[in-house]
């Protein structure tokens, strides 16, 4: 067991467009950090992902009250993941502890976090167990993860969230990872640290609206299904061995006609073709596009792109992302 020694512990939290939150979220939070500090060295950085609201104001503010609050302010909105990524590349600690700041994610958490951290654990993943979710959420979520431990070779815990606790070493490892289409929730898992999973009842937002859209959600579905599997691509090629047996099966039967001199029963058939050619153009259509979709990723990955951009940066943070860590300022 490691001891009790005082721990450097950065907290990243990616915002947008939260001006009507950003306050009580960080009041809530100080709540929890304060008597943390007492043991630990606590930093927390914000990053804010392209707001067009006043965001930065609300935050700025934050920065000049607390020398330990640093702000990165990225030069567009790159996304949640770009934005996480973003704040683990600023992070020095001992242990990173990353979490969303629309109060969904209960700070009081942390604590039992660094507790279980201390215990042995390289990343404490939170897991949420009672949420107030739609039925079309809830359904989604399931099939979702469902999904992903059928066709993909990393398991991935189900109803896991971006709230969670990172060592140092996961921290480097993640940074070696440097993939345009990012699924931090996998790229974890995939790592293979020593985990324990904390169960959570996830909260009501503090104010404002859910930023994840149905298409944000489903942009990080395939970011996780063909970023972890190769499953869609093997489907294709069954597809098609499928369709060459039947035409192999459909040869021989024809020929059997002509093989025992009952050939004059053959009818044209021009439905049954019509049938077969759709069926058959769409199976093509389906594995092009399945072949597409992977080279689009692959197309993307070898720009090598940053993952996210940084405007500027406010407070004191001691090593700002650096261009070769996936970040320019």
């Amino acid at each position: 067991m490691r001891g009790e020694r005082r721990l450097a512990i950065d907290i990243v939290i990616p915002v947008y467009n939260e001006e009507s939150v950003v306050a009580e979220f960080h009041r809530r939070l100080m709540d929890v950090v304060t008597p943390l500090r007492r043991e630990h060295q606590v930093r927390i950085t914000y990053v804010n992902d392209g707001s067009i609201d006043h965001t930065d104001a609300e935050l700025l503010k934050l920065a000049n009250d607390d020398p330990d609050v640093t702000i990165l302010e990225l030069s567009r909105n790159f996304g949640h993941q770009a934005a996480l990524t973003a704040g683990l590349d600023c992070a020095r600690g001992d242990i990173v502890i990353t979490m969303d700041g629309d109060g969904q994610h209960p700070p009081e958490l942390i604590t039992d976090m660094v507790a279980l951290h201390q215990t042995g654990y390289d990343v404490v993943l939170t897991q949420r167990v009672a949420a107030d979710l739609s039925r079309f959420k809830r359904w989604s979520s399931a099939a979702f993860y469902r999904l992903l431990g059928t066709i993909g070779s990393t398991r991935i815990t189900a109803g896991s969230a971006d709230f969670r606790l990172v060592a140092r070493p996961v921290l480097e490892a993640l940074r070696q990872m440097r993939e345009y289409h990012r699924f931090l929730r996998g790229m974890v898992a995939w790592a293979g640290y020593r985990t324990v999973v904390l169960p959570y009842a996830e909260r009501a937002r503090i104010g404002g609206r859910p930023k994840y859209s149905l298409r944000g959600m489903a942009r990080l579905a395939a970011d996780a299904t063909f970023s972890f599997s190769l499953v869609p691509l093997k489907i294709a090629l069954v597809i098609g061995v499928g369709f060459l047996v039947l035409a192999a099966a459909e040869v021989v039967y024809v020929m059997s006609f002509f093989l025992t001199g009952r050939q004059h029963l053959l009818a044209p058939g021009w439905s049954s073709l019509m049938f077969m050619l759709l069926i058959v153009g769409a199976a093509l259509m389906i594995s092009l596009g399945l072949v597409g979709i992977y080279v689009g990723y692959i197309f993307q990955e070898v720009k090598r792109r940053p993952v996210y951009l940084i405007r500027t940066v406010h407070g004191h943070a001691d090593h700002p992302p650096r261009a070769e860590d996936g970040g320019t300022r």
